[in-house]
């Protein structure tokens, strides 16, 4: 089961499953046209899918979480439809700007929040791996840095935004180009990773 599975995209990666999909609302007429992506087969509040107890051996949740109003509820009713020895994927940002608003809600979730909420609703062998470390994450605030301040993109007046436009000209190749290339070879040597992008999160439903 693909919660939260939009576009589908682990759709053709798994078609030698039993591929079901949810989403709050239906494909678009547009994303359904070409064919590769097929209907979401619920369109349900993703805390009530109308299934039976125990009835997915694998569910994923890729980037949702964050666009759950209650996502304790959504734990539940993953550990309510896995059968005892599933296995669920989530990831989420630990930290991003504000999207698909309205349905934006929390800003990140923790290692530690994972693993109480994850335990609490009989989960186990709970493994939480930061999507890579914290200068990937200053990387992708530099070029969104780069991206947010375009002269024409500010609330700026005529006299300000052409002061403003060398500066950013001269900034942006390195903000947006030396920066991140350093900070790729600096990511593989950070030892904390305490700043990420965020946090990928495998955990089984235990038997009991």
């Amino acid at each position: 089961m693909d919660v939260g599975a939009g576009s589908c995209p682990y759709r053709n990666l798994l078609q030698h499953c039993e591929y079901k999909t949810q989403d709050f609302q239906q494909l678009t007429s547009s994303q359904l046209r070409n064919g590769s992506y097929g209907k979401i087969d619920y369109v349900c509040d993703a805390s009530s899918i109308p299934v039976e107890d125990a009835s997915f051996d694998v569910i994923i949740c890729t980037e949702v979480l964050e666009h759950i109003l209650e996502p304790i509820k959504l734990i539940e009713e993953f550990s309510r439809i896995l059968k005892p020895g599933g296995k669920v994927l989530l990831s989420a940002p630990l930290g991003s700007g504000i999207h698909q608003e309205p349905h934006h809600y929390y800003g990140g979730f923790t290692p530690f929040w994972y693993k109480s909420i994850l335990e609490r609703n009989g989960f186990n062998e709970i493994r939480v791996e930061e999507n890579r470390g914290s200068y990937a994450f200053f990387s992708q605030e530099s070029i969104r840095f780069v991206a947010s301040t375009k002269p024409w993109k500010l609330k700026m007046d005529i006299i300000s935004r052409l002061l403003w436009l060398p500066i950013w000209i001269a900034l942006s190749p390195i903000l947006a180009i030396a920066i991140p290339i350093i900070s790729r070879i600096l990511d593989k040597y950070d030892a904390e990773k305490k700043f990420t992008v965020g946090y990928h999160v495998v955990a089984q439903k235990g038997f009991k």
